[in-house]
């Protein structure tokens, strides 16, 4: 007699990705200025994302995709590491600076 064996389908997970957020961050320079954004999302690379002032007016900005929780970030603006002077969420780092912080 042959033992019946029950068995169950098997269901594959699909694991997805976690959802993005497009962030648009914003600076005040002067015009003609050279503005980057990094951080914690790009490796901390001061020339991968440069912020255009598109009306000439001084303002920079930029938009990102963010996964959901805190990222720290700064503005590179002529070479110089900014935090962001109007968000009021910041952290000191290890060179004793600080850093800005974007929660998603």
């Amino acid at each position: 007699m042959k033992k019946s064996v029950k068995t169950t389908p098997k269901t594959t997970a699909k694991k997805t990705a976690p959802k993005t957020q497009r962030v648009t961050f914003s600076v005040r320079a002067d015009v003609g200025s050279t503005v980057y954004l990094a951080g914690d999302f790009n490796d901390w690379d001061p020339t991968v994302k440069q912020m255009t002032d598109k009306k000439n007016e001084g303002l920079f900005t930029t938009t990102v995709s963010l996964t959901p929780g805190e990222h720290q970030y700064k503005f590179v603006i002529n070479g110089t590491w900014c935090a962001d002077p109007d968000c009021p969420d910041w952290v000191q780092n290890e060179l004793g600076t600080l850093n800005s912080i974007k929660k998603v």
